[in-house]
C-alpha cells in the first residue's frame, strides 16, 4: 500500500504500470516539433462533427479506442476511468465515453487534470479496488476560446501573453505490476492565488502553485533537481516557466538544462504564431503520452517528475471579477 513520505507526497509500494498511451491532436499540433509522435491526426477542426464542443468529445472517444486497441482489450476489462476537460461540467469526458460504459469520475483540475487523473487512477491500483484504470483528458482550441474568453468570429487580438489552447488529447491505461513505466512518487498540491485577474496570462496564474508543488516535493524526499533527467511543466508557457525559474531560485533551487515546459515544446513559437505558447489539458496531456512516455519507454529518460498545472478559474467566477487561483500535482515516473 502507498505510504506518506514527509508532509505532502505519496510513494506507492506498488509501483502502477503504464501499461499502455495514446495520444491525438489537430493540424496545428501536428505541424509542431513532436507532430509524428501522435498516434491520430484530425486535420479538421469539426472532426466531422456539428460543433466544436462534440469535435472534442470525439477527441476523447478516438483516444481511448486508440489506447484500447494498442492494449488489446475492451471496454469490459477497465474497472475505472478518470477522465476530466476545461468545458462546463467536464461535458466533453461525459458526452465523449458515454458510450464505452466503463465505470466513470469525472475530475475538474483545469490544465492539471492529466496529473490528477493518473494520481487517482494509479491509486485505484494500489489500493487494490482494480486491475486496470484509465486516466484521460482533452482541450481543442476553439471551444475553449468560445467558452473562456470571445467567440472566434469576434476577430479580438491576442495578448502577447497569451497561450494557444491546444487541440489534442491523451490517455494512459494503468495496470498492475508489468512492464513499462511506474510511478514512483506523486505530489498533490495547494491551492495558490497570487491574485492575477488576467485570462490571458495564465502562465503567472499557474507558476506560483508550481514552484511550491516542486518545493514540496524535494524536501518530502530529500533530493534536488539534477537528480531527475527531466522536470517536466505542465503548459506555463514562456511568461510562468520563465517566473517559475524565478520563484524557484528565491528558495535557493535552480531548474538547469533538464527543465522544460510542455506549452513550449509543442509548437514552434514564432512560426506558428503562438504567443507564450500552448495550453490547455490536452497540452501536457498530449506530450506525456506520446513523446515523454515513449524516451521513458526505450529507457532514454529513466526518471521524470511531470508537474501538471491548472488555472481554477471559470466563466462565472471570471465575470465575478474573481481572481485566478492556481494548482500543481507532481507525478515522478521512472523507467522499468
Amino acid at each position: 500500500m502507498a505510504k506518506r513520505i514527509g508532509k505532502y507526497t505519496i510513494q506507492m509500494q506498488n509501483h502502477p504500470t503504464l501499461k499502455n498511451f495514446a495520444a491525438t491532436c489537430g493540424k496545428k499540433e501536428s505541424e509542431g516539433p513532436h507532430g509524428k509522435q501522435f498516434d491520430k491526426i484530425f486535420e479538421d477542426t469539426t472532426m466531422q462533427e456539428s460543433s466544436w464542443e462534440k469535435a472534442e468529445s470525439r477527441l476523447q472517444t478516438e483516444t481511448v479506442k486508440i489506447l484500447l486497441k494498442k492494449a488489446d482489450m475492451d471496454p469490459s476489462e477497465i474497472n475505472y476511468i478518470f477522465a476530466g476537460d476545461l468545458l462546463n461540467q467536464c461535458m466533453s469526458s461525459s458526452f465523449g465515453l458515454r458510450s464505452l460504459n466503463i465505470p466513470f469520475l469525472g475530475q475538474f483540475g483545469a490544465c492539471s487534470t492529466m496529473a490528477q487523473s493518473l494520481f487517482l487512477a494509479a491509486t485505484s491500483i494500489e489500493a487494490g479496488i482494480a486491475d486496470y484504470s484509465v486516466a484521460v483528458t482533452s482541450s481543442h482550441f476553439c471551444s475553449s476560446e468560445r467558452q473562456f474568453r470571445f467567440p472566434l468570429q469576434y476577430g479580438g487580438q491576442r495578448t502577447p501573453t497569451a497561450q494557444w489552447t491546444v487541440t489534442g488529447s491523451g490517455a494512459i491505461l494503468v495496470s498492475k505490476k508489468q512492464e513499462g513505466p511506474k510511478i514512483n512518487y506523486c505530489t498533490i498540491g495547494r491551492i495558490t492565488d497570487l491574485g492575477i485577474k488576467d485570462a490571458n496570462n495564465m502562465g503567472a496564474a499557474m507558476a506560483p502553485s508550481a514552484a511550491k508543488t516542486i518545493l514540496s516535493f524535494l524536501e518530502d524526499t530529500n533530493t534536488n533537481p539534477n537528480d531527475y533527467d527531466l522536470i517536466l511543466t505542465g503548459d506555463l508557457g514562456e511568461v510562468g516557466s520563465s517566473l517559475l525559474k524565478k520563484l524557484l531560485k528565491k528558495e535557493g533551487v535552480a531548474l538547469e538544462d533538464n527543465y522544460n515546459d510542455c506549452g513550449l515544446m509543442i509548437y514552434y513559437k514564432e512560426k506558428q504564431d503562438v504567443h507564450a505558447g500552448g495550453s490547455g489539458c490536452g497540452c501536457s496531456a498530449s506530450l506525456l503520452c506520446s513523446l515523454i512516455l515513449n524516451k521513458v519507454k526505450k529507457r532514454e529518460l529513466k526518471n521524470i517528475l511531470f508537474i501538471a498545472t491548472g488555472a481554477l478559474m471559470s466563466p462565472t467566477s471570471a465575470q465575478q471579477g474573481e481572481t485566478i487561483p492556481g494548482v500543481a500535482h507532481l507525478i515522478n515516473i521512472v523507467a522499468d
